[in-house]
Formats: C-alpha cells, structure tokens, sequence
C-alpha cells in the first residue's frame, strides 16, 4: 500500500510523536509498505512557534503538499497533526473526496492555555476545543492513545475514535544497563536516591511541581527545552542534564531510582514505557496517560504509584520491584502498535485511487503546458480590453 504520512512534528525535534512517527513508518516500511512522508524539515521555508522556538511551522506549503500528493498518489493518507502542513493535507482531501486518518497526540487546548495564562481560561479552551474537534472529525478515523483519552474526546463530541498504544524499544530501554553504586553510574557523585524527570523542558510538562517537591537523596532533569533557562535560574540546586539520546539516554533512565512524571496534559506518555524497560518505578499524578500504563491491580501492579499527591506517589515508588516495572514494559511492543495504525488506515479502492490521481497529473500537465498558458494569458488581455472598452 502506498501511505503518506503528513506531519508538522518531525526529525530534527526530538519527542514522544516524533518517535511514536519515526517508529510508526519504519514498521511499515518493514512490511513492504511505501510511506512517504511530508513534514516541515523538507526544505520548506518556516518560522519558529510562538514562545517554542525549537518548533518549526511550514506555513507557505499548501500548493507544494498538494503538488507531492498528486506525484505520490496515496491510496492511504494520515495526517498526523493540527499544525499548517496537517491543514494543508487536510484541506486537499476534502476537496478531492479523499478518505484520511488523523491521530490526537497531544492535549492541544491545554498547551495553548498554560503558554496564554493572561487570557480568560474557559475562552481559551472552548475556541481551541471547537478547532481540533473540527479539524478530526472531518477524517474517517481519529487514533487516540489511550481508551481514558478516548473517553475524555467523546464527552467532548469527538467522533470515530480508535486507541492506538505505543511501544517501546525494549532492546534499548533494559535492566542491563543499571551500574548504579558503581564507577559507572551515570548520578555517581548525586547522593542517592534518585528521582529523574526525562522530558521536554516546557511550561506544559508540569516540571515546577516535581522540583518543588521536598524528597531525600537528588533530582535531575534530563532534556531541553523552551522553559530550561528559566528554571536552571529559579533551581540552582537541581541537576540539569540536557538532552540525551540512544544508549545514553537509557542509561539515565535505568540508573535512577524512581522516574517522575508530573504532567497532567500528555495524553500517553512515552518516557513512562521507557522508565519502566530499564525497571525503574514510575511515580505520576492519576491523570490520561499514567492511568491507563500503570496498573492498580493485576500482573505488573508493582510498576509504579500513582497518588495526587505525588510526594508520597515519590516515596512509594522507591518500594515498587524493578522487574515488576520491567515484566510490565514488556506487553507493550512497536509491532502490535504498528498492528494498530496500520488496521485504522482508511485505504481508498485502489482503481479509484489511480484514476484519481492519473487525472489529476494530466490536468496539471495541461495546466503548466506553453499552450495552455499562452491561452490563459490571450484570455485575461481579452478581458482587460474589454473592460476598457466599455464606457463610464
């Protein structure tokens, strides 16, 4: 099946979408599938978001979107955000009758709420709500991360919702790399024990909440972002890593003792899988996300505590079993997520795919020839004479 993916979230960000995309079309492309993917690093001409400069916006690419559309001929289409290049996508399959997926990655509203807090809250949300409620319902499928997402869109009248899980790289993300205590340990000269925040640094994320925490031993923010200066200064007692990738970044989470994760607004979670594949507990406030990934009872229960006091969900964390937090990393994998996408698709009839898009080549052929340009141009000097032509 020939898919396009549109997205604004793409490399060279780094965070759960991207990586959720990235791992999404590499299982695909695995599967024979061909995935073209159209996001804002193709050499379109951007501008950074408003207060998140390290978020690219390609905002002039509607005819280039329509142009690499009509030249790939989908049979399947996703559009994976809201952003400009979604709108564009978005746009042309409505007016083409194209049938589309889109996913709902973040909690869009709430973002735009807590980076706007001197506008009316209640404003903010219903204008935003009416947005994205509009900008999903128009597609065939809209793919939510988890089954208490769903629920919470619905009550807000979003239509045809599907949960489509994550995964995570469990050949990455394993026990095996802990060397806490030893030389290697990469908190060595912390005093124990730890407490890690791996993340995006921005005001969403809710990070003040965990840093204001009174807790035994140390606590360390692992990432960048927009708010990183901000609270290096308001925090000199914290330990601030930066951003960490690949094996590196593994290390940090398995190394530590708990992982807290005090976002209310994410709608899954990614970082939580990859905590708790290197076995360590995760401690996290009872909202989406953490509630549906840690569970309260059953197989995998010791994987982490979730309590709206997150102190105490901290505390607690450091009695949970690693290999509770691990055996339960385990159920999820990048090939039943990829299982997922892949089964939500709406593939148009292949026949009416390439008649589609083979009529619409020709038109754009005829649209670009000498001839029919010179016929445009004879047409509009036609019109101009006659318009001077008639009397005042």
């Amino acid at each position: 099946m020939r898919i396009m993916l549109i997205t604004d979230a793409w490399h060279p960000q780094m965070n759960g979408v991207v990586r959720t995309l990235d791992r999404t079309v590499e299982g695909l492309r695995a599967r024979g599938h061909v995935v073209e993917v159209i996001a804002p690093s193709d050499g379109y001409r951007t501008m950074p978001l408003p207060t998140y400069p390290d978020i690219k916006l390609a905002l002039f690419a509607r005819r280039d979107v329509a142009r690499r559309m009509i030249a790939f001929g989908p049979e399947a289409v996703h559009v994976a955000t809201e952003g400009p290049l979604g709108q564009a996508a978005r746009g042309h399959c409505l007016r083409w009758a194209m049938p589309f997926t889109t996913s709902y990655h973040t909690k869009f509203p709430e973002y735009i709420e807590a980076r706007l807090p001197w506008l009316p809250s209640q404003f903010v949300l219903r204008l935003t709500y009416d947005f994205v409620r509009n900008f999903h319902n128009a597609g065939g499928r809209t793919m939510v991360t988890t089954r208490s997402m769903a629920e919470f869109l619905e009550a807000r009248s979003f239509a045809n919702l599907g949960v489509w899980a994550r995964g995570v790289e469990t050949d990455l993300f394993r026990p095996e790399l802990r060397r806490a205590g030893t030389d290697e340990d990469v908190y060595k000269d912390l005093p124990r024990p730890i407490f890690v925040n791996v993340g995006r640094v921005a005001v969403e994320k809710n990070i003040e909440a965990f840093l204001d925490l009174d807790l035994p031993g140390s606590k360390v923010v692992v990432g960048d972002g927009p708010q990183m200066a901000e609270l290096q200064k308001r925090y000199p007692d914290i330990t601030f890593t930066g951003a960490k990738f690949g094996e590196d970044l593994a290390r940090h989470f398995a190394d530590a003792d708990v992982f807290v994760f005090p976002s209310r607004t994410d709608t899954f979670g990614l970082v939580i899988i990859e905590a708790l594949a290197t076995g360590t507990p995760v401690a996290a406030y009872p909202v989406s996300g953490p509630v549906d990934i840690i569970p309260r009872e059953g197989p995998g229960s010791g994987a982490g505590v979730l309590n709206e006091d997150l102190r105490t969900a901290c505390i607690s964390a450091l009695e949970c079993d690693r290999a509770d937090a691990r055996r339960h990393a385990l159920r999820y994998s990048w090939d039943a997520a990829t299982d997922i996408f892949e089964s939500y698709l709406t593939p148009e009839y292949l026949p009416t795919a390439r008649k589609r898009w083979r009529r619409m080549r020709r038109m754009g052929r005829l649209a670009a020839s000498p001839l029919h340009s010179l016929k445009r141009g004879s047409r509009r000097l036609w019109r101009m004479a006659r318009g001077r032509s008639v009397p005042r």
